[in-house]
């Protein structure tokens, strides 16, 4: 797929440097990155499914590709409580993640041969894919809806000396957080080597089935030293590519999680956009510097919305900036479709052009433009009308074509300055002709 190698290397991918880094775990932190990698950061995307079945995942591989996707993430493979005859909507309740049995991949999405066929067909197609493992917690003992609800007897290899007493969070106890009951979930005793032994092993089955990362349910519950010593060093022993929902506004809290040696679900970049840039009354201003992503680009994976988080007003605008800035991005399925015709463009621009560090040209309430290095320039215009604006670039005396299709092409003057034009709640990518 065009974009997915480092540039002077048709052999590697973007990911597998990038897992290479992540097997480094706690050392990286500091690492140098390796030459060349800076302009290959960027490419790509992974697109998030939800509640959607293997088989209907395989059928739409090839369309995924083709839209410029380097990778899918798909819901836990683990048998667990819950069906469809408990749905209230698309994402209520959550099903997958309150597991009965880490060595049954039968569940309400389909058969363990079903997900390995997945797996294998992406491959073919190009597509690494990421499994969404739940290690904080086993499955509630409450009855739901009138549904039996299960006991430790329940689950065939815990027991009630594998978990921690019954007790509700409080949030504002940070040993509380990692060891307590989330939403009468049983949590697991990270402590015990028997739990982290079964652990382990649910690791390397989905390992044993292809896929090529994981992504740690629920990371914040589970104490930083567990990744540290433990879970981040069994996926990289077997290869995999790892990433932490950590759902938490705070980019020093995230980045003590990033600092094991994987990358984090960058949730102070979407907060940033949700609640002070991207809607009628904000201001772009508050993205200038926001985020895990301004930290620890390689660390981030960054999102407009998902299965938990709804997105901001300005949703399309949003897919726009993390699309074409730093970091990781990720498409929620059940927001926007596999052949939405922005995303495949932006994924182009992605993929083709969006190489290097962002650097900031201008910004106002209304306004920002950003370059990335020598490749790529960017505006976005939060206004109901048209913004402009005078920057300078990388660029000396040089056409500038526009390749989102929203404006026209323009000339740098000879000290690298341009005017600058946005659509009212659009955007526009600049790169040299």
């Amino acid at each position: 797929m065009t974009g997915n190698t480092i540039p002077g290397d048709d052999r590697c991918s973007r990911r597998t440097v990038l897992k290479g880094i992540g097997a480094l775990g706690a050392a990286s932190v500091g690492t140098v990155v390796p030459s060349g990698l800076a302009t290959a950061v960027g490419t790509s995307a992974v697109y998030q499914y939800y509640h959607t079945d293997w088989t209907k995942i395989t059928a739409n591989l090839s369309t995924l590709a083709e839209q410029g996707y380097d990778a899918i993430q798909v819901p836990p493979a683990q048998r667990s409580r819950l069906d469809r005859s408990h749905q209230r909507g698309v994402t209520d309740p959550p099903l997958g993640y309150q597991p009965v049995d880490y060595t049954d991949f039968d569940s309400v999405f389909g058969t363990e041969a079903e997900y390995e066929t997945m797996v294998e067909t992406a491959h073919d197609h190009g597509l690494d894919v990421i499994a969404d493992a739940v290690i904080n917690h086993m499955a509630a003992n409450d009855d739901f809806r009138g549904a039996p609800g299960y006991t430790f007897a329940d689950l065939p290899y815990f027991s009630s000396q594998d978990f921690h007493p019954q007790d509700p969070i409080d949030y504002d106890d940070p040993e509380s957080v990692e060891d307590d009951w989330l939403v009468g979930l049983k949590d697991l005793k990270m402590e015990s080597s028997y739990v982290r032994g079964q652990l382990e092993n649910y690791v390397e089955k989905y390992a044993n089935l292809g896929v090529d990362g994981i992504r740690w349910d629920a990371a914040k519950h589970v104490p930083e030293s567990f990744f540290q010593n433990y879970a981040n060093q069994w996926a990289a022993d077997l290869g995999l590519w790892t990433v932490g929902e950590v759902l938490q506004g705070s980019v020093d809290y995230c980045q003590g999680y990033a600092d094991t040696g994987m990358s984090v679900t960058d949730y102070p970049l979407y907060y940033t956009m949700k609640q002070d840039a991207f809607h009628s009354g904000g201001d772009l201003r508050a993205l200038d510097g926001a985020g895990l992503v301004d930290q620890s680009p390689f660390r981030s994976l960054t999102f407009v919305s998902n299965h938990d988080s709804g997105p901001p007003e300005y949703e399309k605008l949003a897919y726009a900036y993390i699309l074409t800035y730093e970091g990781y991005p990720r498409v929620y399925s059940n927001r926007i479709g596999i052949e939405d015709g922005d995303v495949r463009n932006l994924l182009w621009i992605r993929n083709n052009l969006a190489g290097g560090a962002a650097n900031t040209r201008y910004v106002d309430r209304d306004l920002y433009v950003y370059e990335r290095s020598g490749n790529l320039l960017v505006g976005l215009n939060r206004a109901s009308s048209q913004r402009s604006a005078w920057v300078s670039t990388g660029w000396s005396s040089t056409t500038l074509n526009d390749y989102s299709g929203n404006a026209g092409n323009v000339s740098t003057a000879s000290d690298g300055r341009v005017q600058v034009s946005v659509p009212p709640t659009g955007w526009v990518c600049y790169a040299p002709a």
